[in-house]
This record gives C-alpha cells, sequence and structure tokens, in this order.
C-alpha cells in the first residue's frame, strides 16, 4: 500500500500543484503547468508541500499502522480513486508503484476527464 496526499493549489485546494507519496523520505512530484500558472516559487511550494505531510503521516499510521510496508515484486498493484480532475496525484502514485516492480499497474476511477483518461493509460498496465 502506498499513500499520496495532493498538495493543492492556493485558493483551490483540489487542483494539484504537487503530490507527495508516503516513504523515507517522501516522493515529491511537482505538476509543473499548475505551478507555473500560479506562479509559485519554491519557498512558497515549500509551504504547501509542509502544510500536506503531517496529514499524509496520520493516514499511513491510520492505514498501515506499525506493520512494515507489503512487498508488491511481481504482483497485480491495483490503484483507487473516487475521480481524477488534473491526473498528477495518480500519475504520482503509479509512478511509485512501478518503482516497486510490480506485475502490472492497474487503475480503477470512475470519472476523469478524457484527455486525463488518455494520459493516465498511457502511464499504467
Amino acid at each position: 500500500m502506498i499513500i499520496v496526499r495532493k498538495v493543492g493549489a492556493p485558493g483551490n485546494p483540489e487542483l494539484a500543484v504537487a503530490a507527495i507519496v508516503d516513504g523515507n523520505p517522501p516522493d515529491i512530484v511537482l505538476n509543473r503547468e499548475i505551478v507555473e500558472a500560479y506562479a509559485l516559487d519554491d519557498d512558497e511550494l515549500r509551504v504547501l508541500i509542509a502544510k500536506e505531510r503531517p496529514e499524509l503521516e496520520r493516514r499511513r499510521l491510520v492505514y498501515q499502522g506499525e506493520r512494515a510496508p507489503l512487498s508488491i515484486t511481481g504482483k497485480t498493484a491495483i490503484i483507487v480513486d473516487d475521480g481524477v480532475a488534473t491526473g498528477t496525484t495518480m500519475k504520482v502514485a503509479i509512478r511509485a508503484l512501478k518503482r516497486r516492480s510490480p506485475r502490472e499497474v492497474v487503475v480503477a476511477i470512475p470519472v476523469a476527464p478524457p484527455d486525463i483518461l488518455a494520459e493516465l493509460a498511457q502511464e499504467a498496465d
């Protein structure tokens, strides 16, 4: 299991400027297009990311507790989300899982813009 936390844009928390994947250290992936659109500098990004890290850790403890992460090497990994807007968070999750050598990564989402679905189809198996 991986936990991914969206880092929302100022004033628009559902629009991902970045995403954080749990780990030591956590992986952080920026949505450059949104970062540029909001003209966010490195300091502003650090503040936004730092604000989300405690929630990421809280969720990791709730879902995983103190158990060691399970290995997905050679297994099918399924990522589920209730909906996708920009695709940033999902792309980060796919890339993070692929670094753990699964047999395949399957994405399950009920709703997303067609162009984002096409992008995700290229990322997932």
